[in-house]
C-alpha cells in the first residue's frame, strides 16, 4: 500500500527534527504542517484518505502543484494537491495572484513608460520577494500594455 508523502508519524518527526537541531525548525516544522492540513483537505474533498479504495470516494489525487509562500522569515514551498477532476486551492494560504498582478503591472507600466531596461524591471520586482521575472514576462505585459494604450488612443469620444 502506497502512503501519502505528507503524511506525518508526530513523535518521529519531532525526534528526527530536534535531533537536527537545524536553525531553520520552526520554518520546516510551519511547511510540514501546512503540507498536512493541505493533504488532509484534499482527502476530504475526494472522500478517501490518499491511496485507499473507497466507495464514498468522489475524486482522486493527480500529483502536486508547488507554490512559494512568502512568511516574514523567507520563501517556502508549500505542496499542493492536484485532483484528477475539478480544482482544490487553498485560498485561506495563498491568495489568488489578480491583486497582486494588477500592482505589479502598474509597477511595470511605470517603469515601461519611462524606459527602465528589464533586468533593472527584475531587480525591482525581486526587491518585492518576487522570484525572477523573465524577459518574456516582461515583453507580454509591455504588449499588454501596448494593446491597453492603443485601446485608449483609438476610443471613441462621447
Amino acid at each position: 500500500m502506497t502512503t501519502d508523502p505528507n503524511h506525518i508519524d508526530p513523535t518521529a518527526y519531532i525526534e528526527e527534527l530536534l535531533a537536527q537541531a537545524s536553525p531553520d525548525l520552526m520554518c520546516q516544522m510551519l511547511t510540514d504542517f501546512i503540507n498536512q492540513i493541505l493533504s488532509a483537505q484534499a482527502d476530504s474533498v475526494c472522500g478517501a484518505d490518499y491511496a485507499t479504495v473507497s466507495e464514498s470516494r468522489t475524486n482522486t489525487r493527480n500529483g502536486y502543484r508547488h507554490r512559494r509562500l512568502n512568511t516574514r522569515v523567507d520563501l517556502r514551498d508549500i505542496a499542493i494537491p492536484k485532483l484528477r477532476q475539478g480544482a482544490f486551492f487553498p485560498d485561506w494560504l495563498l491568495k489568488r495572484r489578480t491583486r497582486t498582478e494588477r500592482a505589479l503591472t502598474t509597477v511595470i507600466a511605470t517603469c515601461y513608460l519611462k524606459g527602465v531596461s528589464t533586468r533593472r524591471m527584475n531587480d525591482l520586482v525581486a526587491s518585492l520577494v518576487i522570484d525572477n521575472l523573465s524577459k518574456s514576462q516582461v515583453s507580454d505585459m509591455a504588449k499588454e500594455l501596448d494593446m491597453m494604450v492603443a485601446d485608449f488612443r483609438t476610443r471613441p469620444f462621447r
